[in-house]
């Protein structure tokens, strides 16, 4: 399975791509950063991220994209660009009709450090030994975003089975029911 994570940004919107599946050993794909002035003008910000995105979904074809679930923070509008670069990234997936999985931060730390109160130094280190790479991803948000696509790996895989199992049991013909008469 090809998972391509991003954790979402206006001014660093982290992409990172890995290969692998559950229990088998995870290989790096792509790892990068789409970077935007802060001055500029937010339309223009959110293209320049929907350009790249496309141009990674396009050259990549992932099998599925995890994006880092948006969460309350107390900055108003850091989290509105977080948000609104999230959806970007939401749009741009299914629009190619590619599964779409939004995982928490803490959910992506406890997949990858095994407690969801890692800091960013071990996310990265950990990201680091499950890709057998010789330097740790820089900046923190390209790091993040191969966390989510191990996450991913590891853990929705498993839930996509699940689902499409389930959706084929719903759309599977039922038998008639059996009528019963009392005596």
């Amino acid at each position: 399975m090809r998972v391509m994570g991003v954790d979402p940004g206006l001014t660093r919107c982290g992409l990172g791509a890995v290969e692998g599946r559950p229990g088998a050993p995870l290989s790096l794909v792509s790892v990068g950063v789409v970077r935007t002035p802060a001055d500029d003008d937010i339309g223009a910000r959110l293209v320049a991220i929907e350009a790249e995105i496309e141009r990674w979904l396009d050259e990549l074809k992932p099998d599925a994209v995890a994006v880092e679930r948006v969460f309350a923070q107390h900055n108003v509008r850091t989290v509105m660009g977080t948000a609104q670069a999230s959806a970007v990234a939401i749009v741009c997936a299914a629009r190619r009709g590619l599964p779409v999985a939004l995982h928490t931060p803490s959910e992506v730390k406890a997949a990858i450090t095994g407690h969801g109160n890692a800091d960013k130094k071990q996310v990265g280190t950990m990201v680091t030994r499950l890709l057998r790479l010789d330097a740790m991803p820089k900046p923190a948000d390209a790091a993040d975003a191969l966390a989510l696509a191990i996450c991913h790996v590891w853990r929705g895989g498993v839930q996509h089975r699940l689902a499409d199992a389930l959706a084929r049991a719903r759309s599977a013909p039922r038998p008639a029911p059996v009528r019963r008469e009392d005596a």
